[in-house]
C-alpha cells in the first residue's frame, strides 16, 4: 500500500514546491519512500514547466530542502483518483479544488494547515509578491504543517506493515 500526497497552490513555482520537498525530506528522513510518494501542482497554467521561484528556492536551500528538480503543473482530473490526500494551500485554492474534484474524491481534499501544530493560521499566504521574509514564513508554515500530515500517514503506515 502506498500513500499518495499532493500539494496544491495557485501557480506551483513557490509553496507547494516547497511543501513537496519539506515533505519528501521528512519521508526520506523515515526510510518510508516505498510507502509514501508526493507530489505538488498548480490550480492555474501560468508557470506550467517552469522551475520554483528562485526565493522559494534560496530559502528551501537554506534548509536543506532541494526543490530544484520540480517543474510546475496543473492540477488534472486523475490526479483526484490517483491520490489519497489533497492539500491545499489556501481558502482560494480550496474552493477551486473543490469545484473541480468529481464527488467521490472530495473527502480527500482539505488545508495544509489543518495539520500544524505550532501555527494557528488557517492558510499559507502567498509569498510571491513579498520579500525573503515572506518566503522564510512560508517555509515555517510548510515544515509546521507537514510535519503533522507526516506523524498521522506515517502511523497508518507503520501500523499497516505490521498487520
Amino acid at each position: 500500500m502506498v500513500t499518495k500526497v499532493l500539494f496544491v497552490c495557485m501557480g506551483n513555482i513557490c509553496r507547494s514546491p516547497a511543501a513537496e520537498g519539506v515533505f519528501r525530506r521528512l519521508v526520506e528522513e523515515a526510510g518510508l519512500q516505498d510507502s509514501i510518494t508526493t507530489d505538488s501542482a498548480g490550480t492555474q497554467d501560468y508557470h506550467l514547466g517552469d522551475p520554483p521561484d528562485g526565493r522559494a528556492q534560496l530559502v528551501s536551500r537554506k534548509r536543506g530542502y532541494d526543490i530544484s528538480q520540480c517543474r510546475a503543473r496543473q492540477v488534472t482530473v486523475s490526479d483526484f483518483k490517483e491520490f489519497d490526500l489533497i492539500l491545499a494551500m489556501d481558502w482560494e485554492n480550496l474552493s477551486y479544488l473543490q469545484q473541480i474534484c468529481p464527488k467521490p474524491q472530495q473527502h480527500k481534499l482539505m488545508l495544509l494547515m489543518r495539520f500544524a501544530n505550532d501555527y494557528e493560521e488557517a492558510t499559507v499566504p502567498d509569498p510571491y509578491y513579498g520579500g525573503l521574509d515572506s518566503f522564510t514564513r512560508m517555509l515555517d508554515y510548510l515544515e509546521d504543517a507537514c510535519q503533522g500530515v507526516f506523524e498521522i500517514i506515517s502511523k497508518r503506515v507503520k501500523q499497516y506493515q505490521a498487520a
